[in-house]
């Protein structure tokens, strides 16, 4: 339904908003997940009993749940509430928000009723902790046997890389978005640290018996290090072959054995969760020392290549602006722990494991190739906090002549200061296979005019290989800037083939790092409350 030219043409805009959500003891409640969205739906309870509609769901920092109704059908107008579910208290703060839900749920619905898994900070009378709902998603109930507190003593029983300890809720988040198995019965969690003391965690649950039944950290020790945290928003992915992919952030700078930071890691299907792949930046000392996670992005799982000599390709990105083409059947299989520092290129012993192209020198790298750097100045030293130029996931896109793209949204900083963004904030990047046979990525196109400040990962529509449009959420505040203070967050719809920015519309203060999703022709988009935008009906 969507065009580069309906879009652009005047007629697309709003066409409706759900009432702000409820705050909690007067503070706002945001989204900092991205809506989801469910077909056919029959509700079971409350005044719309029994109608059958298209609903979005919105899951907000005040532990709040919502559904609602995403199209006008039986009755009930577009964007009426359809049911609310209070999780509990919300257990403590971030951005000047209270801090409930931070992570994507995740629809399952093929089971009957359909199910939400969620996971919130929450207090009740037992105490604060992170806690892992299933809710009916046809009137918002939590089911039977659930939620599932997460605890040291929960997870410590079932790591697989321990003796790590999982910290209090006071110091390690879920953020990334929740993920489950092809077959719905493993439910995965990513948690990551806010200070140091807190390693990143792996959790997987079973949905049937509603009981943690593996757990891997980032890191074995103990002690009070920040360590491998997997807080990209982005969350675990999950192939068709049910092989589970996290990107960690920034470790104890060194090798030390089974420390996983600045990697991306994968683990074999099933239980318990086992690793079988890893691949570490390169630079992972420089990652480490100056706190550049490599996790500001999660992982893209491109279609299978069939024929080609490198058939299964994974891309990622991270804070240093850079990104990543990672073979996913050819990482290294040497699991003991990260390979040995490099201080000079990534050509030099041991050489990076990711796909580059080896005939063009980079002058980042002294001449030498290596990764490709997307949003510069490029730095190992000056990448974290606000001169960070990246903590989205890239999109992919296949064109109509089947070359393989992969969208990409950042900031460009100022080389004097390292903290003015300027274009470009989005780039187009196009999988090349070399005379070798081997894959790499080349920056095929780069916008001029949009400055981002802290850019949410695209997300692409489109008619199969046809009129192909990214849609960006930029926050417009940086990443320390509170949320209570905020200012509008931005859409924007850009034409990904040309660059041309179709649309952008002001839209509420939201949280950060977070997506639309795009479902019927229709945008829908979580701030403050739910906005939807499409072409008149």
């Amino acid at each position: 339904m969507l065009t580069p030219d309906n879009v652009a043409g005047g007629s697309f805009g709003l066409q409706w908003e759900s009432a702000p959500f409820d705050a909690y003891e007067g503070v706002p409640g945001r989204m900092y997940a991205s809506p989801l969205y469910l077909e056919g739906l029959t509700l079971s309870a409350g005044p719309f009993a029994g109608r059958t509609m298209q609903v979005v769901f919105a899951a907000t920092s005040n532990s709040d749940v919502y559904a609602y109704a995403a199209f006008s059908s039986s009755g009930v107008t577009a964007g009426a509430a359809l049911w609310k579910t209070h999780l509990g208290n919300p257990g403590g703060g971030v951005d000047d928000l209270r801090l409930g839900i931070l992570g994507t749920p995740v629809l399952d619905p093929l089971l009957s009723p359909p199910r939400i898994y969620v996971a919130a900070d929450t207090v009740d009378t037992t105490g604060r902790a992170w806690r892992v709902f299933a809710l009916d998603a046809s009137n918002g109930s939590v089911l039977p046997g659930w939620p599932i507190a997460l605890s040291n003593d929960v997870l410590g029983p079932v790591n697989q890389n321990g003796p790590a300890l999982f910290a209090p809720p006071t110091a390690v988040s879920q953020r990334g978005g929740l993920n489950l198995s092809p077959d719905g019965a493993l439910l995965y969690l990513p948690f990551g640290g806010y200070y140091d003391g807190a390693a990143g965690w792996l959790v997987a649950i079973d949905t049937r018996q509603a009981q943690v039944v593996s757990a891997f950290s980032g890191a074995p020790e103990p002690t009070a290090r920040a360590n491998a945290g997997m807080w990209a928003s982005a969350g675990a992915s999950v192939g068709d072959d049910g092989i589970v992919y996290v990107v960690t952030g920034n470790s104890p700078s060194g090798v030390l054995p089974h420390t996983w930071g600045e990697s991306v890691l994968r683990w074999a299907p099933g239980i318990p969760l086992r690793l079988q792949g890893a691949y570490t930046a390169w630079n992972h000392c420089q990652l480490d020392a100056a706190d550049i996670d490599l996790c500001g992005s999660g992982v893209v799982l491109l279609p299978e290549r069939s024929g080609a000599s490198v058939p299964h390709l994974l891309a990622t990105g991270g804070k240093q602006g850079n990104a990543y083409l990672i073979d996913a059947d050819g990482m290294s299989t040497e699991l003991d722990g990260r390979p040995a520092c490099n201080w000079r290129s990534p050509v030099d012993d041991p050489p990076d494991g990711s796909l580059w192209d080896p005939a063009t020198p980079q002058p980042y790298y002294g001449g030498a190739p290596g990764p490709l750097n997307v949003f510069s100045p490029y730095s190992d030293t000056d990448d974290r906090g606000l001169q960070a130029k990246a903590r989205s996931t890239p999109a992919y896109f296949r064109g109509a002549d089947g070359t393989d793209y992969l969208l990409y949204t950042g900031t460009t900083r100022d080389a004097a200061t390292n903290l003015i963004p300027q274009p470009p904030g989005f780039a187009r990047l196009k999988v090349v296979t070399g005379t070798s046979g081997r894959p790499f990525l080349q920056i095929d196109a780069l916008d001029s005019s949009l400055v981002f400040q802290n850019p949410g990962s695209p997300v692409v529509s489109s008619n199969g290989p046809q009129s192909a449009i990214a849609w960006i959420v930029d926050p417009n505040v940086n990443r320390s800037a509170s949320l209570l203070t905020a200012p509008p967050a931005t859409l924007y719809a850009v034409d990904p083939m040309s660059m041309r920015v179709l649309y952008r519309a002001d839209l509420h203060p939201g949280g950060k790092y977070f997506h639309p999703i795009v479902a019927r022709g229709t945008v829908f988009v979580g701030t403050d409350r739910i906005s939807a935008f499409g072409l008149p009906h």
